[in-house]
């Protein structure tokens, strides 16, 4: 059976409302029966677990009239192995998920868990899409801020509508994305910069420094120069995307086309035609393949359909390459 002070700290995080504690304990005293051989308790026990830790559904939130378009919310559920990113991005995006899932031992030592992150790096590059696989994986809410309905030109009214986007976070615990956040972020010396957006970004670097809410909060932005330098003091992590590299062009498309790759595959061709297009340009590529595929009554994606795919991609995104 498990021991008395798995007994005992097992009561201790549930009188201190601390779930993540509570549920540490309980898989330690899992792994003890297992152990001593009682298999099938310590099956029941996990099982339980996994049962609590699962998402209880959509939260609906009811937004003031001025804001609603304003927060979109959604229930991502794109895992991470999906995310096709260079190993020392990835193991960043898994640090953030570490210290959020240890965040009450962080507490217990004076210490704060990574939840301010800056996403930063060209269109298509991953920058949304890691966004979701971190609400996945930490089962919270994802509410998208529409930075373009934020900013309107009466005074005032901008600097009102980041508080209450700001109260919510406090309220409601969930990850928060700014979305084409140089909207707001923009360096405060620019010439054609005007008093009112100044006071926004002031607003802004009040807020955020004051929140203390457990709730996540991502920045992204395909312009870094033209963010102001003191924005980048306000966030936890600054996390710089790329354009994919051959090998992880490779393996976004194996990822994408999945059973639907043919057996015999030129890569060659397809990494020439992929060369210069962006994450999201090679995963439409692929999914149109799929389709084209499908509706020719083709079990098989062949490499010659996906090149015709990523150079129409190309040609759409580029224009008609020289001869």
């Amino acid at each position: 059976m498990a021991t008395a002070e798995q007994i005992k700290s097992l009561i201790r995080s549930h009188l201190s409302s601390d779930p993540e504690r509570f549920i540490t304990v309980a898989l330690q005293m899992a792994a003890h029966e297992a152990g001593q051989g009682h298999g099938a308790l310590a099956h029941d026990i996990r099982e339980m677990v996994d049962k609590a830790r699962q998402p209880k559904g959509a939260v609906i939130l009811k937004f003031p009239q001025d804001m609603r378009g304003l927060v979109l919310s959604e229930e991502p559920d794109i895992p991470i192995s999906a995310l096709v990113i260079p190993t020392a991005i990835r193991n960043r995006v898994e640090r953030i998920i570490h210290e959020y899932r240890q965040q009450q031992k962080l507490k217990t030592h004076g210490l704060t868990n990574r939840r301010k992150i800056m996403l930063i790096g060209p269109p298509g590059t991953g920058k949304t899409m890691t966004s979701r696989v971190l609400a996945r994986e930490l089962r919270l809410t994802m509410y998208t801020i529409q930075v373009d309905r934020l900013v309107t030109k009466f005074m005032g009214e901008t600097s009102a509508k980041l508080r209450q986007i700001f109260d919510l976070i406090q309220k409601e615990t969930g990850l928060y994305l700014f979305d084409e956040f140089d909207a707001i972020g923009g360096e405060r010396s620019l010439d054609n910069d005007v008093g009112e957006m100044r006071r926004v970004l002031n607003s802004f670097l009040q807020f955020i420094e004051q929140d203390i809410s457990d709730s996540v909060i991502i920045a992204v932005t395909n312009s870094p120069k033209l963010l102001d330098r003191a924005l980048f003091r306000r966030f936890d992590d600054v996390l710089y995307y790329e354009q994919p590299t051959t090998e992880e062009c490779k393996s976004l498309i194996q990822n994408v086309l999945g059973a639907f790759m043919a057996s015999k595959f030129t890569w060659k061709t397809i990494l020439k035609e992929s060369d210069g297009l962006s994450h999201a340009e090679i995963d439409q590529s692929c999914r149109d393949a799929i389709k084209q595929a499908i509706l020719s009554d083709k079990q098989k994606v062949e490499a010659s359909l996906l090149g015709q795919m990523l150079n129409e991609r190309r040609n759409a995104c580029f224009g008609r390459r020289a001869p």
